[in-house]
């Protein structure tokens, strides 16, 4: 033991490392080496770390080693040199490990053998504390140094930058600086590198100047770091201007150029470098084949990518093996759509990371290939030591959004809360946010935002969007404004107004609609297409087209194909089908870009619900001209479209040319049936339904019930729907009560209104319809008291009123509906329509007050439809008035020239006055243009 305690340290250098630290550990007891620890660093004097090691606290053997190094420092010069030569060897090799004794025992000896103030000795064993994780040892140590050289403040800011304390590297760069610390390029390189770990990218230019006038831009590495800051920074420009001065470029300059173009949106310039790096004779690696293949895939360039596969593969970069390589590969055939070849690379990658299993999983979801997703998701599980990371669940998260698929949505959530992945990344929380949001699970939502321990702005525009798409808009603005109170106008991004702006979707929204468009404006995204492109949504939804249509002509530069189909398909969603049809025309003659199948999807639906039949097939002809493949939502629209125009042949055409009919296709052909008086083929064609049935189905087969007056029929779809637990949905409860009124059995219909449980105002308006049609005007009224009083929050709207003064009209309550129709825009904010200028003129005309009828359709004050005159005609023709009559039919013969009913109804009121050369000259005139009156008809349920 003795022997080995007083071993020469040149006997110790000779060892080894192993041997020189069991030494060590040996020679010093804790007790001693906190002593001489404590002492190096607040009494900074080798006297009163000798008395710390006083002989009394000692135990035999570390008073053995003691006495060695105490005799160190006498001994002749060779020693010293020794001495010297073992601390090198010990930093040297212990910079190897990451005990935390083992710097505090070099520490020791450094002191004891007089070789504390080596700077180059004190640098390594600053590093070596870092390394341990004892930065305030280091700060300690460097706090004793009498001489500090640029070595020393490098080691101390390296030091600091691997313990996470970038605020503190920099402050010592600035300490450098104004002590006028000589500097050299590793000390431009660690502030760049302290800089770009706090996100100072700004700063950058205080560097590259500082780097500039002290000659220190020859430095590769220096130049390199200083590019990545300023790419970083999204300063693109200033690190090609560094990059073009350079004057020896080597990989990693290349790397880093090509690199940062692509992180910063420009592909092109990454394959322009690539070109100018081959000619430069410079060779790419696996880093430089990763980027431009990425680069090929971000500009959807499928046969480039595919000439740099044939090419690395060539150099020896087999995706087998350079599994980076492989990723670049499959990511960039599965955006340009060849997942069959991504599939291909990936199974032949022997080695495959995670990154591998999620660049296919991302493939398979950007082509829509769900099922198969799921499928490379459970093969993930199943492969031992790989498990889902942060972005394979995000991925897997945003499915499920997609497709609706709340359960396993739910499944994915309990995974993360399993794994902890919810405390470590806000990006989880933010995918099951959205997740939640789009399967229509807005209270989970909340909920998951509610209880959230840190929210990001992504947090605040997934919860926005979640209650704007469901319906919540109070909510979303509520939300909105406390955005606006807690970020700056600096913090707004481009998601949060295009997830608000979907909350403003009618006149009342308007207001707070402008205000959103004013932000757009203050915070500078007034030139970005896509989020003006949203606004023109807006301002359609809200009711202000003029708004809508100044704005899009403000970007006539910059309008794209997104902008028309703005326009054009969201006003025939809104209703304003002939502004729709005016947009196509004015995009066709502007000729800049052409339609696609939004497009028509929008002039198609325009054309059907003004139903213009020559117009549609038109739009048709023109699909079948400019779109590859048919699209089944393309021809859904077009089956309800020509059923709309009461073109039942040309419907059931293009639904028996799918393929493959989804449920929408059936509803749609038994919607069109149904729509045109064809209620038997409506339930001919339902035998033939293979799918299951919706509430949309039963909707359509009790229309067609209503039509046949068939209740056994209407009974028989009740029972159905029932099955399938439909009877609470509104529109179901209102096609029942208008099915079992229209047959007869009004108590029926009662009760299923009275047994539904939310009652929405369709079904209160198809109540109140059933008691007028039955001349139960009373019953109608007292209903519709009870539905305004109601603490259900029920507004009445335009059916209602409808309905109503349909009621007064047939029970003959003159008054009563006069009121109504007063009370209607002043009260209750419905606008009066054509629909309810009939209803008035209908109830005058049954009242036997023609002329007050007449004088009502002076006083409108605008042009009307032929109906309001038909419904005059009819009064006329009902008690006589042929000198009235006569009067109207010119105008509505001068409206309606093919119309038969308005001759008939003429003629018949002069048969009723015995004028029958009028009425054998009207019945001439049908005659002579061949003009055709639909016969009535009745039916008999048996």
């Amino acid at each position: 033991m003795v022997r080995s305690a007083t071993i020469s340290p040149e006997k110790l250098r000779i060892c080894g490392s192993d041997h020189i630290l069991c030494f060590l550990r040996h020679s010093f007891s804790r007790r001693n080496f906190l002593a001489g620890h404590c002492s190096s660093i607040f009494h900074n004097s080798e006297r009163k770390h000798e008395r710390h090691l006083s002989s009394d606290v000692l135990s035999p053997v570390t008073s053995i080693g003691y006495k060695v190094f105490d005799e160190m420092p006498q001994r002749e010069d060779r020693a010293v040199e020794s001495s010297f030569m073992f601390l090198r060897d010990l930093l040297r090799s212990s910079m190897k490990r990451t005990e935390v004794e083992t710097p505090r025992s070099i520490h020791c000896f450094a002191l004891k053998t007089g070789f504390l103030q080596d700077l180059p000795a004190s640098s390594k064993l600053l590093m070596l504390y870092a390394k341990t994780g004892d930065l305030a040892s280091s700060l300690g140590l460097f706090g004793e140094l009498k001489v500090k050289d640029v070595i020393i403040y490098n080691s101390m800011t390296t030091a600091l930058n691997q313990n996470g304390r970038s605020v503190a590297a920099v402050g010592f760069f600035v300490e450098m600086i104004q002590k006028g610390t000589e500097f050299d390029s590793t000390t431009l390189l660690l502030a760049a590198s302290s800089l770009s770990s706090l996100n100072l990218s700004k700063k950058c230019p205080l560097v590259h100047c500082l780097a500039i006038v002290a000659g220190l831009v020859s430095d590769s590495n220096l130049c390199n770091a200083l590019m990545n800051l300023y790419a970083k920074g999204e300063d693109l420009s200033s690190a090609e201007c560094v990059f073009t001065h350079m004057e020896h470029r080597d990989i990693v300059s290349w790397n880093t150029i090509v690199t940062k173009c692509l992180a910063n949106g420009h592909p092109s310039k990454s394959l322009k470098y690539f070109k100018s790096m081959i000619g430069s004779g410079q060779e790419a690696d696996n880093v430089t084949f990763s980027c431009v293949i990425s680069a090929c895939a971000s500009l959807g360039e499928l046969p480039l990518g595919e000439s740099f596969h044939v090419l690395v593969i060539k150099l020896g970069y087999i995706p087998q093996a350079y599994v980076a390589v492989a990723n670049s590969i499959i990511s960039m055939y599965s955006k340009c759509g060849d997942t069959e070849a991504a599939q291909t690379v990936f199974e032949e990658v022997l080695w495959k990371d995670v990154i591998s299993w999620n660049a296919i999983l991302n493939g398979f979801v950007s082509n829509g290939l769900f099922q198969e997703a799921f499928g490379i998701l459970k093969k993930m599980q199943s492969v031992d030591l790989m498990q889902p990371d942060i972005a394979t669940v995000v991925t897997v998260t945003s499915i499920c959004g997609e497709i609706c698929l709340s359960r396993e949505g739910r499944a994915i959530h309990g995974y993360t809360v399993r794994r902890e992945m919810q405390s470590n990344a806000i990006e989880v929380i933010n995918s099951l946010i959205n997740m939640y949001g789009k399967c229509g699970l807005t209270r989970q939502a909340e909920l998951l935002f509610k209880t959230a321990t840190e929210r990001d702005l992504v947090s605040w525009n997934s919860i926005i969007s979640a209650f704007a798409q469901n319906g919540f808009t109070q909510e979303a603005k509520n939300l909105f404004k406390e955005v606006v109170s807690d970020y700056s106008c600096s913090k707004f991004s481009l998601s949060t107004l295009l997830a608000i702006l979907p909350s403003c979707d009618s006149s009342d929204s308007l207001i707070f609609g402008k205000s959103v468009h004013c932000w757009q404006i203050k915070i500078g995204l007034g030139d970005n297409i896509l989020l003006s492109n949203s606004v023109i949504n807006m301002y359609i939804g809200c009711g202000n087209l003029n708004a809508a249509f100044l704005l899009i002509e403000t970007i006539s530069e910059t309008r794209d194909l997104a902008s028309w189909n703005s326009v054009i398909y969201t006003c025939a969603l809104n209703g304003h089908d002939s502004e729709s049809l005016r947009a196509f025309q004015a995009m066709s003659h502007e000729g800049k870009v052409r339609h696609d199948l939004i497009t028509l999807l929008g002039t198609i639906s325009a054309c059907g619900n003004l139903g213009l039949v020559l117009q549609g097939r038109c739009f048709h002809g023109l699909t079948i001209k400019t779109l590859r493949k048919s699209d089944t939502q393309l021809q859904n629209t077009l089956i309800t479209m020509y059923g709309r125009c009461k073109d039942i042949d040309s419907a059931v055409k293009v639904f028996g040319l799918i393929s493959d009919p989804n449920l929408c296709s059936w509803n749609g052909m038994i919607s069109a049936l149904s729509q045109n008086k064809a209620g038997r083929e409506v339930f001919q064609l339902f035998r033939k339904l293979k799918l299951v049935p919706n509430e949309i189905t039963f909707v359509g087969l009790l229309s067609a019930s209503t039509q046949l007056g068939s209740t056994g029929y209407g009974m028989q779809a009740h029972c159905h729907l029932i099955r399938r637990g439909f009877q609470a949905n509104p529109f179901v409860c209102a096609a029942l009560v208008d099915m079992y009124s229209s047959c007869g059995i009004l108590d029926t219909g009662m009760k299923v209104f009275r047994n539904s449980g939310v009652k929405s105002i369709a079904v209160w308006n198809s109540v109140i319809s059933a008691y007028g049609f039955h001349g139960m005007g009373e019953k109608a009224i007292e209903l519709f008291n009870e539905m305004i009083s109601s603490n259900l929050g029920m507004e009445p709207n335009k059916s209602t009123f409808i309905s109503l003064l349909s009621a007064c009209s047939h029970s003959g309550f003159i008054d009563q509906g006069l009121s109504y129709y007063n009370q209607m825009e002043d009260k209750f904010g419905v606008k009066p329509v054509t629909e309810h200028h009939v209803c008035v003129v209908d109830m005058l005309g049954r009242a036997g007050k023609l002329r007050e009828a007449y004088e009502f359709i002076k006083g409108i004050g605008e042009p009307q439809k032929a109906g309001v005159l038909g419904a005059l005609l009819s009064a006329c023709n009902y008690h006589g008035d042929t000198k009235l009559g006569k009067e109207v039919a010119e105008v509505l013969f001068e409206m309606e020239p093919d119309n038969a009913s308005y001759y008939i109804s003429l003629s018949n009121t002069y048969v009723g006055l015995g004028g029958w050369d009028e009425a054998v000259r009207l019945r001439k005139m049908v005659e002579d243009k061949a003009l055709k009156k639909l016969p009535g008809y009745s039916f008999i349920d048996i």
